[in-house]
């Protein structure tokens, strides 16, 4: 039951404090999308070229080898309370032009509701306990183009969110993200901004659902206002494309993720910006076998004797390509060497009506 409420003052956080500009809104959609991706720590948005691209950077959909390719992903946290999915497609308009389509959720469902458990009597009543759920959901619609510059991509998003918190509360909201690649022999670079206007969820409550004691005492206090935002965010990449013997290859890629939320427990932070790192790499034989390594997350946390450490999650995955099918897995934070969220993370992706190679 602890765990429950737990999760349910994490979800409420956002808007039932007075919040304009929060810090970590939205932050369900910074997790990241696809197994391949998450091996590598999230270092992709230089290198990435297939139906994930509407999440990682738009620019990649001009990459695809096929005509149509459609992905999925399924992945569960705090020991499968929390389902996270995602489910995308991409389609290629003419020689320069791919459209793309992604649908994600984070949700934790069943959570008790005691709002009611004691009648007016005073009396307990567990038959009075209903359920409900805490869902987080984003519509991305994707667009990318071929550049008359050689070897330049450039796209854009336009994103939908919802969030519902049972019959408490719910929010509506939208925003905007660009993106750009650019390959130059073996390698590629890239650069994705996200919520470059802003995005804005609007905020609905249900007072009397939600039965706030306003007062002093218990540090309660009724929303001054329903607009929460979500400050922009860029990440800069280069990756670098190698061949190691016959048949083996290997790919690296390092990304700065950079915050204008303020301070934050980053690498590198100040009252305006904060910058992480994240690098990974991956190693494929005749690219039907893949493994992928990487390393992330980096956060300075200071201990109650006022030294600091460092944290960091490693991550590491594995992939089959055969044919037009790719399967994923990636097992995040190896060793439990950070504060973030644990999980097995599957993704599959196929592709078709193209011409059907490995290349990449």
């Amino acid at each position: 039951m602890h765990k429950y409420l737990v999760l349910l003052l994490i979800i409420l956080q956002p808007f039932v404090s007075t919040a304009q500009t929060a810090k970590y809104s939205n932050e369900f959609l910074s997790l990241g999308i696809g197994a391949k991706a998450f091996g590598m720590a999230n270092a992709t948005v230089a290198h990435i070229d297939d139906v994930t691209s509407g999440y990682w950077n738009p620019a990649g959909l001009s990459r695809l080898k096929n005509n149509y390719e459609l992905g999925a992903m399924h992945a569960e946290y705090f020991t499968g309370i929390a389902k996270y999915d995602y489910l995308g497609g991409a389609m290629r308009i003419d020689s320069t032009q791919h459209l793309g389509a992604s649908l994600i959720r984070f949700g934790v469902d069943n959570i008790p509701n005691t709002t009611e458990l004691i009648d007016n009597q005073g009396n307990i009543d567990y038959d009075r306990i209903s359920y409900f759920s805490a869902a987080d959901y984003a519509f991305i619609l994707s667009y990318s183009r071929k550049s008359s510059i050689k070897n330049l991509y450039y796209g854009g998003n336009a994103k939908i969110i919802h969030r519902s918190i049972g019959n408490f509360a719910s929010a509506w909201g939208f925003g905007f993200d660009a993106g750009v690649q650019y390959k130059v022999g073996k390698w590629q670079f890239g650069g994705m901004l996200r919520d470059v206007t802003t995005t804005f969820n609007a905020w609905t409550y249900n007072e009397d659902q939600l039965k706030i004691e306003v007062n002093d005492s218990t540090f309660n206090f009724a929303p001054e206002n329903n607009i929460e935002l979500t400050l922009p965010r860029l990440t800069l990449g280069a990756a670098y494309h190698i061949p190691i013997a016959k048949k083996f290859e290997a790919l690296f890629e390092l990304n700065l993720n950079v915050l204008s939320d303020g301070r934050r427990h980053s690498l590198l932070t100040s009252d305006i910006f904060s910058v992480n790192p994240r690098l990974g790499a991956e190693f494929n034989y005749s690219r039907i076998i893949y493994l992928r390594v990487g390393v992330g997350n980096f956060q300075k946390i200071e201990g109650m004797d006022g030294n600091q450490t460092i944290n960091y999650q490693p991550n590491i995955g594995v992939g089959i390509h055969y044919r037009n099918i790719s399967l994923d897995y990636s097992l995040t934070d190896l060793g439990d060497q950070s504060i973030a969220l644990y999980s097995n993370i599957f993704s599959l992706r196929y592709s078709f009506n193209g011409k059907n190679d490995n290349s990449r």
